[in-house]
């Protein structure tokens, strides 16, 4: 089945004011909805909405963090999840970044790899509905049982950007979530997760700006590309993939308090790289490229511009 998903909720709606969005969607192609959880509503929420109002698609976190919940709490949020949406949840696990987990959160950012491991270790074995009393590095737990299970569990993919994550996605979970990277990238990416074992997703939210109006595609992209490749961990999967040249003076400005400075020295090329934009049919053509190149499910994140946004992602629903 070819895949094809977009990011909910959408901003600027009530969630409870979204339910004909989510289905008009539906009927027009789009087979998954995904959140996200960082700054806005929480990752199981609006999928949970989602899985009632379209019960012919698919629902997914890209991503919850590994940290933010307890080992128990998470269990039982992913559990329930999966009995909202039977056969049609995945849960995808990731570090997040120092900012969510130890600016937000107050929880020490340390050991990633090994959280997110223990993490997808522990649901796998929860979701069996066995008694946990066990020491994992990171974390331990002591007579643990879901007393729910939804009858299909839930797939479990592992949020991924460098060899280290791609490889355990590829190993121990039923795929890899991928982020902030270029079509080309997938060359790169999908090849560590597939040495894993056969069957592996690819997963890959995908920033999309639909606007014909290039100046403006050029001043959110840089925006965005800012607040996020700043941050270690994407700083970190950029150099890796190559571009710590091209990204050197931004990096170097950012640190330095100019913003505007790092603003400009952002190359035009990268945001047409990294960030999806144009009129619709060129927006679907970008996606193809991602396809192509070993993509499962495409999932948009479509940013504000000056087009209206339910016409917008009704526009860019698989032609």
């Amino acid at each position: 089945m070819k895949r094809y998903g977009i990011t909910i909720p959408f901003d600027g709606v009530p969630l409870l004011e979204q339910e004909d969005w989510i289905k008009e969607l539906a009927d027009v192609g789009y087979t998954d909805f995904w959140s996200a959880e960082s700054g806005g509503n929480d990752g199981f929420t609006p999928l949970t909405l989602a899985a009632h109002w379209a019960p012919q698609a698919r629902v997914g976190t890209a991503i919850i963090p590994a940290y933010t919940r307890g080992p128990g709490t998470l269990a039982s949020c992913v559990s329930s999840l999966g009995e909202a949406a039977p056969g049609r949840a995945v849960i995808g696990i990731g570090s997040s970044s120092n900012v969510i987990v130890e600016g937000w959160n107050s929880i020490a950012f340390e050991k990633p790899y090994q959280r997110v491991r223990d993490t997808v270790r522990f649901l796998k074995q929860a979701l069996t509905g066995e008694k946990i009393t066990e020491d994992y590095e990171t974390f331990s737990v002591k007579n643990c049982r879901l007393t729910r299970l939804p009858e299909q569990p839930p797939k479990i993919m592992i949020a991924a950007l460098r060899e280290g994550m791609l490889g355990l996605a590829g190993r121990e979970s039923d795929g890899a979530i991928l982020n902030w990277l270029a079509a080309e990238d997938m060359k790169t990416v999908a090849p560590l997760v597939h040495a894993g074992g056969e069957g592996k997703e690819l997963v890959a939210r995908l920033f999309v700006i639909p606007t014909a109006n290039k100046d403006l595609a050029q001043m959110i992209g840089r925006r965005a590309i800012a607040a996020y490749l700043n941050v270690p961990v994407y700083a970190a999967f950029h150099e890796w993939l190559g571009r710590g040249d091209e990204l050197k003076l931004m990096w170097d400005l950012w640190k330095a308090g100019d913003r505007k400075a790092a603003l400009e020295a952002i190359p035009a090329s990268l945001v047409d790289e990294l960030i999806i934009n144009g009129p619709p049919e060129a927006c679907r053509e970008h996606v193809d490229r991602y396809v192509e190149n070993g993509l499962h499910t495409p999932v948009l994140m479509v940013m504000p511009s000056d087009a209206d946004m339910r016409e917008v992602t009704k526009a860019l629903a698989p032609a």
